[in-house]
Order: C-alpha cells, then structure tokens, then sequence
C-alpha cells in the first residue's frame, strides 16, 4: 500500500492549488481517503475527507474553500484549494482514514506536501 501526496508549493494569498493523492495497493471504493495538514507550532488536522462510497467531508475552517475529488480510474483523490490564506501554511498529507465528523487518520499515510501561502 502507497499513498503518494504532490502538488503542493508557495502561492499568494487568494491563490489556489490543487495537491493529489495516488494510491496504490487498493481501491479507493476500499477506504476512506482524507487529507491532513500540520502547521507549524500546531497538532496535525484532518480537514477533508471522501469516504468509500463517495461521501465528501470538510472542516469549518477549509469549507467552501477546499473541495475534494476523486478518480477511481486513476486511483487519485485530489484537493482543490482556492482562496488560500497564509493560514493554510502547513505540511498537507493523504491517507486512509474514518470520514466523520472529527476525521481520523488510519494505517497509511503518504509523505507530506508543503503548501506555503505568502505575499
């Protein structure tokens, strides 16, 4: 099983990015996918999430600003980031995960992306 995250990089504020997750060694009508960030001085956060059967789940602070996506063809799950706010700076990661309010990381987990949102 591989998770592997890319797309991430330095934008200004109000930009967009868009990060994808290929995965291999499952389906993606398998588990659930979520994508975590850690920002620096602060505990990692599950902030969005796609569940096996397509169910999508975001957290307050990304809502209408993220959207995920994904393409059981390809095995990818994407996150489309728009309006990005130097908040947004953080290490970003895939991996499966329980897509629920609360979204909890579960056994694999891809390397990291930087996003970094400056002027």
């Amino acid at each position: 099983v591989q998770l592997q995250a890319s797309g991430g990089g330095s934008v200004q504020p109000g930009g967009s990015l868009r990060l994808s997750c290929v995965v291999s060694g499952f389906t993606l009508d398998t588990y659930g996918i979520g994508w975590f960030r850690r920002a620096p001085g602060k505990e990692r956060e599950g902030i969005s999430c796609v569940s096996n059967d397509g169910s999508t789940y975001y957290t307050d602070s990304v809502k209408e600003r993220f959207t995920i996506s994904r393409d059981n063809v390809k095995n990818t799950v994407y996150l489309q980031m728009n309006s990005l706010r130097p908040e947004d700076t953080a290490v970003y990661y895939c991996a499966t995960a329980l897509c629920r309010v609360g979204i909890v990381g579960l056994d694999y987990w891809g390397k990291g992306t930087q996003v970094t949102v400056s002027s």
